[in-house]
């Protein structure tokens, strides 16, 4: 599971509401004509390493009293990882020297283990002197406790339930409220498919698990009921018609393949990837195409020309 690119997009489009949730301070200095303004994708090299590191998430937002620019820079960290607060000192250096501009740090720790808390501070000391102290927000979901945020009227709060702390016993009861509380909220059917497909991805529940969530379903009062079932038969219906769209492209790119194995013998992988990427369009097309073909050049060509 790719991590990094699931809070990207949740906090990507739900940036102001993560400021509200977790950090109100911030958001209530917010200049709202303005907004916040994704920054490029900024990647620094561990010249002591060798490595190449890719911040997660950088904002650039504006004051409300002073009109003054700072940027957020917002970091997840999926596994435990020694010298970690080094890392985000060289980060805030970078950025500051790069914009030169405040940056605001805040690390979101979203890996279920350990649960023992996680350092807020960088620190350079000698004896009788500290020279540097660099602190930053800190937001350890698994040692919040999902039920402080049942009733908060909030996106991502219905997403980050999902990853909070909770016992194994509660996951079903979990994926109901954080859907529950996705239904109160009416988003519109892009940004609900998002957040609904976060929570899938990390409370994936087992059959006897969906046994105890769809009793907790049937326990919700009727209103609540009816809204949560309407918005994951939603889900459900989008989710069949995806995957025989998908599942109807796969066959037609089996058939192109076994039909050009037949014909010329070995496709070059690179005539593969290519076929890989069409569209269901363009598969119909090639299809048709496809007797017209005398060699493997023509059908590399076509691939080329589409």
């Amino acid at each position: 599971m790719d991590h990094d690119r699931n809070f990207k997009e949740l906090l990507s489009a739900f940036f102001v509401e993560f400021l509200e949730l977790f950090l109100p301070e911030i958001a209530a200095a917010l200049d709202r004509d303005y907004g916040v303004v994704p920054l490029d994708k900024e990647v620094f090299t561990d010249v002591t390493l060798g490595e190449q590191h890719e911040v997660d998430l950088v904002m650039k937002a504006m004051m409300r009293d002073t009109e003054a620019f700072f940027l957020v820079h917002v970091e997840n960290q999926a596994k435990a990882q020694a010298e970690f607060s080094k890392r985000m000192f060289r980060y805030f250096a970078r950025l500051t020297e790069k914009y030169d501009l405040p940056v605001y740090p805040v690390v979101v720790f979203s890996y279920d283990a350990p649960q023992r808390p996680e350092p807020h501070e960088f620190r350079v000391s000698f004896p009788g002197r500290t020279v540097l102290r660099f602190d930053y927000a800190v937001i350890q979901l698994n040692r919040l406790p999902w039920r402080r945020f049942v009733r908060q009227p909030n996106p991502v709060a219905a997403a980050l339930m999902a990853k909070m702390k909770m016992a194994e016993r509660e996951r079903p009861r979990v994926k109901l409220e954080c859907l529950r509380l996705l239904a109160t909220l009416r988003l519109d059917p892009a940004r609900s498919k998002l957040i609904g497909g976060f929570i899938d991805s990390y409370l994936r529940l087992s059959a006897q698990e969906m046994r105890q969530y769809e009793r907790e379903l049937e326990a919700l009062e009727p209103k609540e009921e009816q809204t949560t079932m309407a918005l994951i038969s939603q889900w459900e219906q989008r989710g069949i018609d995806q995957g025989i769209s998908q599942g109807i492209d796969r066959g037609k790119r089996d058939l192109i393949l076994l039909l050009l194995g037949d014909r010329f013998g070995t496709v070059s992988d690179e005539a593969t990837a290519r076929l890989n990427r069409l569209t269901s369009r363009q598969l119909d097309e090639l299809g048709h195409a496809l007797p017209s073909f005398e060699r493997v050049a023509d059908l590399e060509q076509w691939l080329v020309q589409h």
